[in-house]
């Protein structure tokens, strides 16, 4: 083994050497310019607020502080906040999943009838929009208002998600589900246990979209369920401290304590960084997990329409 890897070493022409100390140099310029926005947004956020308004604030605090992050959650609103975001986050991604995936089945079998127009029916929908007001209305007359299921129905079938699971699905060998159906396997039992095990590639990445997605939103909150405290959302209430924080001669002691404001601790910079940081960590601790299937599942199930 060893001499095959010398061999193969020796072959290397200069040009290859020149060509792979290049494309290395350059993966890791590409590296660089990637990281250093979010490590130096964790350095600002470490740091103290007035001391950052100095400038010169690189990849490590100079004069380390977690006021920021105390400024944050010290918001009452914050638990509630962070756990109807955690909920909201797993019943959008698991329904959302589930709903897509079961519409994509359906669409993907040859023998729907009628087929063509129902998936350019669903296709439609991805271009033309009703709109603000009516779909705000629509919510209304729903009863979805100020309800926590307006975080979970809207958003449960997604047709571009639909459009790249039914793609995955097409390039399963159809002989899995015409040998099942011969052994008396129904429609819903090839799609449980063959169909399925089968997409997990294509389901995990459909899966993190859809995590990134609810776990991001803020701006249903503000439309419908601004009115309910009970019904708050981390990033909505993230939104309103930067927007607290940006505006000047505004008292903040309502949202930032008393003693942030006597002491004049915060600055629209430092909270920007530690809601940014806040708001960015349970993604990036989920990520890894379905990155090995996030290029598979992206690259398949866009091969064929």
């Amino acid at each position: 083994m060893k001499n095959a890897v010398k061999e193969k070493h020796r072959k290397l022409s200069t040009s290859d050497r020149v060509f792979n100390a290049v494309n290395g140099l350059i993966m890791l310029f590409v590296i660089v310019i990637m990281l250093y926005p979010f490590w130096n947004t964790i350095a600002v956020s470490f740091n103290d607020a007035q001391d950052t308004l100095r400038g010169g604030i690189t990849l490590f605090p100079r004069v380390f502080s977690l006021y920021s992050y105390q400024s944050v959650f010290k918001n009452k609103l914050m638990a509630t906040a962070a756990v109807n975001s955690v909920l909201r986050t797993l019943l959008s991604t698991v329904l959302g999943v589930a709903v897509s995936s079961l519409v994509a089945y359906v669409l993907s079998r040859k023998d729907l009838v009628g087929k063509k127009f129902i998936t350019a029916y669903f296709l439609v929908t991805m271009y033309v929009s009703a709109g603000l007001i009516p779909t705000y209305f629509l919510m209304k007359e729903l009863h979805l208002l100020n309800n926590f299921l307006v975080y979970i129905i809207p958003g449960m079938l997604g047709v571009y998600n639909v459009i790249v699971i039914k793609s995955f699905m097409q390039q399963l060998p159809e002989s899995l589900t015409e040998a099942a159906m011969v052994d008396g396997a129904g429609y819903f039992r090839c799609y449980w246990q063959i169909v399925l095990p089968c997409c997990k590639p294509v389901l995990a990445t459909i899966a993190l979209w859809c995590a990134v997605g609810a776990w991001n939103q803020w701006f249903d909150t503000f439309l419908y369920a601004s009115s309910k405290d009970n019904l708050t959302t981390l990033q909505y209430e993230m939104m309103k401290l930067l927007s607290s924080a940006s505006q000047s001669g505004r008292d903040n002691s309502s949202m930032f304590g008393q003693e942030a404001q006597v002491a004049n601790t915060i600055t629209p910079t430092s909270i920007r960084a530690a809601v940014t940081i806040v708001a960015s960590v349970p993604i990036l601790v989920v990520y890894p997990f379905l990155q090995k299937y996030f290029v598979k599942g992206v690259t398949l199930g866009a091969v064929k329409g």
